[in-house]
């Protein structure tokens, strides 16, 4: 599979993603767990079927300690025993984030109020540009089909 362009080598692209990455630092360097921001960034991938996000966010969570167990588990995450119910209101928020296209009400009360549980103010704004950044990242490399599969963890940064 080759990509429908050079989008990464664009200096264009380069401008673009120079906002998106710093506003994907922001939220790296925020409150909001490590580990859900990989979660959350890792089921948003798959529910908008981005292998190059998806290859590239499982790696980097099994290269910081990740089990497993777990990252195979999170497409099926509803299932299984494995996540904390911070955890679950945090991919039940991306879930909905991602798909708001597929429901009138968009994200409901109930998933709002139940991570307004697990999550503080700061955090809360984290999750919500947490799940627009890789929504954002997402359809970029969707729309340009970016292989996956080659990604080492690190390798942007």
């Amino acid at each position: 599979m080759e990509s429908r362009l050079n989008y990464f080598g664009h200096p264009l692209a380069g401008k673009v993603l120079k906002h998106i990455n710093s506003a994907s630092k922001v939220v790296s360097d925020s409150t909001l767990p490590a580990v859900i921001q990989e979660l959350v960034k890792i089921r948003a991938s798959q529910v908008n079927g981005c292998g190059f996000c998806t290859d590239m966010h499982t790696k980097d969570a099994a290269h910081a300690g990740e089990t497993a167990q777990r990252l195979h588990l999170v497409a099926a995450w509803r299932e299984a025993k494995v996540f904390t119910d911070a955890e679950r209101a945090a991919l039940e928020l991306a879930e909905q984030g991602t798909r708001i296209a597929d429901a009138a009400a968009g994200v409901t009360d109930e998933a709002w109020a139940n991570a307004a549980k697990h999550f503080d103010e700061e955090q809360l704004v984290a999750l919500v540009s947490l799940i627009a950044v890789i929504n954002a990242y997402n359809r970029i490399n969707v729309i340009n089909q970016q292989p996956a599969g080659d990604y080492q963890p690190g390798q942007f940064g």
